[in-house]
């Protein structure tokens, strides 16, 4: 989880670019409570495969 969505889509090229992985990032939307961010986390992980973020950026709240 990150606040920041300005450079990390840049972090994360980069990463990948070497050959590396990581199984996601999830940006906050700063107007919403941690708790709020919490249940749509606690949903996301529930309904996801297990690679489903892998290498990818998503933004809450998830706009599917």
């Amino acid at each position: 989880m990150t606040n920041n969505r300005k450079s990390m889509p840049g972090h994360l090229a980069d990463h990948v670019a070497s050959g590396r992985h990581i199984p996601g990032i999830f940006t906050i939307n700063a107007n919403q409570s941690i708790g709020q961010t919490v249940e749509k986390l606690i949903i996301i992980v529930e309904a996801s495969f297990e690679d489903e973020y892998q290498d990818r950026i998503e933004y809450l709240p998830l706009s599917r």
